[in-house]
C-alpha cells in the first residue's frame, strides 16, 4: 500500500473562533498533567465523497470549525506555565490549524481492504509525533481534510493534556453537527475547574520538557479486528459460565449442560439472558479473550506477570458525578495483573472475572485515592510496554464516533494516526453497524500479531468482513 509520504499538502491556515472567548484560563488538572508526555490524540473519519465540489466542502468545513471553536474556546488557546509551575490553558483565541491535503490515487476499497491498516493513514493527520507539552508553542488542535479518489478523510488531532476521548468526540460531533446545518448544538461543554481533579500539586519538568516514555521506533503491525454483536454475546456467555461444557462455536442450535439453548433464527439477546444473572460485561469478556490470546502469542515464561491496563472514565464514578460533558481529562488507569501461567491455564471466566472485579471496585473512593496518590508523587503517565508482557486498552466502543455525519451520511470507518502506538496498544471503537458490535484496533510486534492470527480461540469470534 502507498505510504504516508504520498499525501500532498495543498494549503494550511489558522481557523479562529467566530466569537471571542469569555473564558480566561483553565488550570490543568491532576488528570490532565500526566498526559503532557503523551503525543497528541489523532482520530478521524473516512467518508464517501460529498455531493458537491471539494472546494465547497472546504468552505463549509472552515466556517463550521470556526463556529465550533466558539463553543470550545479552550481548543483555540495555548498552554502557559506560571511562576509557581502550574500549567494553564490560556483561552486567547489563537486558533487551530486547518490543513487541506490530497491523496487522489487512493480509493476507499484500497485503504479498507488490506488485513493490516495501511501506512497512508499516518499521512492524514497533523502534528505527527508531537508531544502534548508542545502546546506551549503550538496550536492545541488541528483538522486535516484529505481528498481521496472517491472519498474524504477528516482527521482531528488534539492535545492529550487538554482532552480525553470523551471531550475529543464531543468536539468532533459538534463540528459535524454544525456542518450539517444545526442552528443550536445538542450538548454544551462544561469547563468547571472546581472539581476533585483540581489540585495545588505541581508537576516538575526537565529543561526542554518531558520525553516520550516509549521508543516509538520498534517494528509494529496494526490490524482492525471486527466483532459482531452475535460474536460478542457468545463471548459474554462463555465468560459468565466458567463450567460451560460445549465449545463457544457450538452454542448456536445445540443443547449445553445447563439446559440453555439458542434456536437458529431466534433472538439471541433474549435467549442469552434468559434465566441468567450476567455479571461480566460484553466488553470485559472481549478484553479477557484478547488478554489471553495476546499473552499466549507472546510465548513468555509462565512465571512472568502480565498486566492488562484499561482506561476508565471517572465522570460517572465520582460522587457527586462530574458533568457528563466535563471538558478535559477525567480518566484514570486500572491495571489488572496475573501470572501468565495462571491466566492461560484457567478458562476465560477466570481472567474476565479479574477484570470485572477491578472495574466494579473502581468507585468514588478509588478515584479519590488515585488523585491523592498522584498528589503525593506527581508523575507523568508511563505510556508503553516496558516488560514486554503488558496490554493497554484505550478509547471506548461507547464513544459516538459514527455520529459524525457532516451532511451526507455516517462515516464508513474510523481510523487513527501514528500517535501513542506501541506493542500492546489497543483501541476500542464501536462497530459501524452498531447493536453492540465492536472494532479493536490492535497494535503488536509482528511476530505476536502472527501468533494472534493463528489463535483459534480468538479468531473464531472475528468477522471475516465488516
Amino acid at each position: 500500500m502507498p505510504s504516508s509520504s504520498t499525501t500532498t499538502i495543498i494549503s494550511k491556515c489558522t481557523i479562529y473562533p467566530d466569537q471571542k472567548s469569555s473564558l480566561k484560563t483553565l488550570k490543568l488538572s491532576v488528570s490532565d498533567l500526566p498526559m503532557l508526555s503523551c503525543q497528541y490524540i489523532q482520530k478521524g473519519v473516512l467518508l464517501s465523497y460529498p455531493p458537491y465540489s471539494f472546494d465547497d466542502l472546504i468552505t463549509f468545513l472552515k466556517r463550521s470549525l470556526s463556529t465550533a471553536l466558539s463553543f470550545f474556546p479552550a481548543l483555540a488557546g495555548r498552554l502557559s506555565t506560571d511562576t509557581d509551575g502550574h500549567i494553564h490553558i490560556v483561552c486567547n483565541d489563537a486558533g487551530i490549524y486547518f490543513i487541506q491535503a490530497k491523496a487522489r490515487h487512493l480509493f476507499i476499497n484500497n485503504v479498507l481492504s488490506p488485513s493490516d491498516v495501511p501506512d497512508c493513514f499516518k499521512g492524514f493527520f497533523a502534528f505527527d509525533k508531537m508531544l502534548s507539552y508542545s502546546g506551549h508553542s503550538n496550536p492545541l488542535a488541528a483538522v486535516q481534510v484529505t481528498e481521496l479518489a472517491d472519498g474524504v478523510f477528516i482527521g482531528c488531532t488534539v492535545n492529550h493534556a487538554v482532552t480525553d476521548g470523551t471531550s475529543l468526540w464531543h468536539f468532533f460531533n459538534t463540528f459535524a453537527e454544525i456542518c450539517k446545518g444545526a442552528k443550536k448544538i445538542s450538548n454544551s461543554p462544561d469547563f468547571s475547574r472546581d472539581t476533585i481533579f483540581n489540585s495545588p500539586a505541581v508537576l516538575k519538568f526537565p529543561i526542554g520538557g518531558p520525553k516520550l516514555t516509549f521508543s516509538g521506533n520498534e517494528p509494529l503491525r496494526e490490524r482492525i479486528f471486527h466483532f459482531s454483536s452475535e460474536a460478542i454475546l457468545k463471548l459474554k456467555y462463555r465468560a459468565n459460565n466458567g463450567n460451560l461444557s460445549c465449545e463457544p462455536a457450538e452454542i448456536l442450535g445445540k443443547q449445553c449442560n445447563d439446559s440453555w439453548k439458542v434456536v437458529n433464527g431466534g433472538d439471541l439477546s433474549k435467549d442469552f439472558l434468559k434465566n441468567k444473572t450476567v455479571e461480566i460485561s460484553s466488553f470485559q469478556s472481549l478484553c479477557a479473550q484478547l488478554w489471553r490470546s495476546v499473552t499466549r502469542a507472546r510465548n513468555l515464561s509462565p512465571s512472568k506477570t502480565t498486566t492488562f491496563r484499561m482506561a476508565v472514565n471517572c465522570r460517572h464514578r465520582l460522587e457527586p458525578r462530574l458533568h457528563p460533558y466535563y471538558f478535559g481529562n477525567a480518566i484514570q488507569s486500572i491495571p489488572t495483573m496475573a501470572p501468565i501461567g495462571e491466566l492461560l491455564s484457567h478458562n476465560l471466566h477466570w481472567g474476565a472475572e479479574l477484570l470485572h472485579k477491578n472495574v466494579v471496585a473502581y468507585d468514588d473512593g478509588t478515584v479519590r485515592k488515585g488523585i491523592a496518590d498522584w498528589e503525593r508523587e506527581p508523575r507523568l503517565f508511563p505510556l508503553g510496554n516496558f516488560d514486554g508482557a503488558s496490554i493497554t486498552m484505550g478509547s471506548s466502543p461507547r464513544f459516538p464516533m459514527y455520529n459524525n455525519d457532516f451532511g451526507w451520511g455516517q462515516p464508513l470507518a474510523i481510523r487513527s494516526g501514528r500517535a501513542n502506538k506501541f506493542d500492546g496498544k489497543i483501541s476500542a471503537f464501536p462497530g459501524r453497524e452498531g447493536k453492540g458490535s465492536v472494532d479493536l484496533e490492535v497494535v503488536l510486534a509482528p511476530e505476536t500479531m502472527d501468533g494472534l492470527e493463528m489463535d483459534g480461540e480468538f479468531m473464531q469470534y472475528v468477522s471475516t468482513s465488516v
